[in-house]
């Protein structure tokens, strides 16, 4: 029997519940949010790595080019050649080790989420 004033056990069961749904929807909203944050943040970072690839094919196309004819006249050709190579190929090792290191930083665990 319910006294006046004072609810009944069916309606205070109801509310948890109904409040414990909410804090679960609540936790996936969360997740969802930081979900498509790290995947902001691992495009960025592939961006980076693909502009890096690209450079050092470029630069390998057309630095190379002009590099090894400007050497070759003061060595032989292969060794022009070469030195050009291992140049582009330092640029784009830096490059590409940038980007790796951001796309190592990317967390795909929703961290706020996990701790509650």
């Amino acid at each position: 029997m319910v006294r006046p004033g004072e609810r009944p056990f069916s309606d205070i069961v109801s509310d948890i519940v109904g409040h414990a749904q909410e804090i679960v929807r609540s936790e996936v909203r969360l997740a969802k949010i930081e979900m498509k944050q790290e995947a902001a943040k691992a495009a960025r970072a592939s961006t980076m790595l693909v502009a890096g690839a690209v450079l050092g094919l470029f630069a390998l196309g057309f630095f190379l080019w002009t590099a090894v004819y400007a050497l070759a006249l003061a060595m032989p050709f292969w060794a022009a050649a070469l030195i050009v190579a291992v140049a582009v190929a330092i640029v784009a090792g830096a490059l590409a080790s940038a980007g790796w290191k951001r796309i190592r930083q990317v967390n795909p665990q929703p961290e706020k989420a996990k701790r509650r």
